[in-house]
């Protein structure tokens, strides 16, 4: 059973890593898009226009790689995870229909329109459509999220006596304490991806003295929005969302913070150190004394539990992998944060463009916001184990107990092997895109 289990998280974790590349890039940027259509009809300039050309091309690109990823991941709910689906899907069926029938199908029918009607339709209403598009994306990723927090903090439910769960209110979904710290977090942090990808390929175009003009405008609009989104970030969601968690799950908190025993006249804040789960301790840490106590209760020295103060059936079951997942999202947040201030700074004081080491760094920097995106999910879904549906239904009740632990490997590596293909074949176009420039792009 441990082994099939194993296979079982193994591939949806796969497969829902792999996938969730694209949508966290394509919801940030619907937005900036609709940014730059607004601009050109606001002043006229071509250059938005063409700007928005450009990234439209890579925007459809990673729609299509979200939809062919995202359709496995469907059916994993009826075959790993039956159990999970038979039991829940009363409630998490309501959230996940409406996703496909109304959010999906908004977003998919104007994207056509979007790609191939300006001319058509003429601009105004081709920013309608961009705006549509930007509003579908959004409501996808909240349906979505509702499904999450539903997931970590079960409201509006009722448990049959054949063990099935049933939805006896409705709006609880939505009024979930859980949902909309977690939504606004996300959907910010998905802003940060765009924002530091079209930065950092404004940065690459000035870099190389190539589409300078196109470079210097993804760079003015890349920081700016990535700024706001990293402050967001951190406060208020991601402090929300922490309060949240001490609320709710406080053995998730202890485990996040690595918080071996409970610190009775206030808890520092470790900045490094790694856990030895089997001594109970932080190794070579680092930290700053009642910070965390400030940070989650508003005074310096009130008592945070540690996980002594919890049975330890219900301790994360990876605490190494949640402590290091929380610290990395973290501090590669903290990093954003600083790197864009830095970026407006010099952007306001007109040597942006000039000042050769942020654009480096904001080149290099592509690839960190999805690191962070990802092991920010890593820390929700680590936390919330060894539940599925937190406190009410384990993770090892959830999977279906007719598909062998062989099977689930099997096709494990046969995505390896088709996403490795497709991520070779996404990059190769992208860079396609990238090399041509906005100048290429055929209206």
């Amino acid at each position: 059973m441990e082994e099939m289990l194993f296979y079982d998280r193994m591939q949806f974790a796969f497969t829902i890593t792999f996938h969730y590349l694209f949508p966290q890039l394509t919801m940030g940027l619907s937005l900036i898009i609709v940014y730059f259509k607004w601009k050109f009809l606001k002043t006229d300039d071509i250059q938005y226009n063409k700007a928005i050309h450009f990234w439209m091309r890579i925007f459809a690109l990673n729609f299509a790689m979200g939809v062919v990823t995202g359709i496995p991941m469907e059916f994993q709910f009826g075959t790993n995870w039956a159990k999970f689906s038979e039991l829940t899907g009363g409630i998490i069926g309501q959230t996940l229909a409406m996703e496909g029938m109304f959010s999906f199908f908004l977003e998919s029918s104007f994207l056509g329109m979007f790609l191939f009607g300006e001319k058509i339709i003429g601009h105004k209403w081709h920013f309608v459509t961009a705006l549509l598009i930007f509003l579908g994306s959004w409501a996808s990723g909240f349906l979505i999220i509702a499904t999450h927090s539903w997931m970590q903090n079960p409201v509006g439910y009722e448990i049959m006596a054949n063990g099935k769960f049933v939805l006896n209110n409705f709006g609880a979904l939505f009024t979930n304490p859980w949902l909309w710290p977690s939504y606004l977090h996300n959907q910010a942090a998905s802003l940060v991806t765009s924002s530091f990808v079209v930065a950092g390929i404004g940065a690459f175009y000035v870099l190389s003295k190539r589409n300078e003009s196109y470079g210097r405008l993804f760079l003015k609009t890349g920081v700016i929005f990535g700024l706001i989104s990293s402050i967001i970030v951190a406060v208020p969601t991601g402090d929300l969302l922490a309060k949240n968690v001490v609320k709710h799950q406080p053995v998730t908190f202890a485990a996040m913070e690595g918080i071996f025993h409970t610190e009775e006249k206030g808890a520092e804040i470790v900045l490094i150190g790694q856990p030895d789960v089997k001594d109970k301790k932080l190794d070579n840490k680092i930290a700053v004394p009642n910070v965390l106590s400030f940070l989650t209760y508003g005074s310096w020295d009130t008592t945070v539990k540690g996980l002594d103060q919890f049975d330890e059936k219900t301790h994360p079951t990876n605490i190494s992998g949640l402590y290091y997942a929380y610290h990395i999202m973290v501090g590669l947040g903290t990093l954003f944060i600083g790197l864009m201030s830095l970026a407006v700074f010099q952007l306001f004081r007109k040597k942006l463009f000039v000042t050769k080491w942020i654009l480096w760094a904001l080149f290099f920097m592509m690839p960190f916001p999805y690191i962070a995106n990802t092991t920010g999910w890593y820390t929700s879904e680590l936390g919330r184990q060894p539940w599925l549906v937190y406190n009410l239904l384990r993770t090892s009740e959830g999977a279906s107990p007719t598909v062998s632990s062989g099977n689930t490997l099997f096709t494990l590596l046969g995505f390896v092997g088709l996403y490795l293909l497709l991520g070779l074949l996404f990059l190769l176009l992208v860079g396609k895109i990238i090399k041509n420039g906005p100048e290429t792009v055929k209206k």
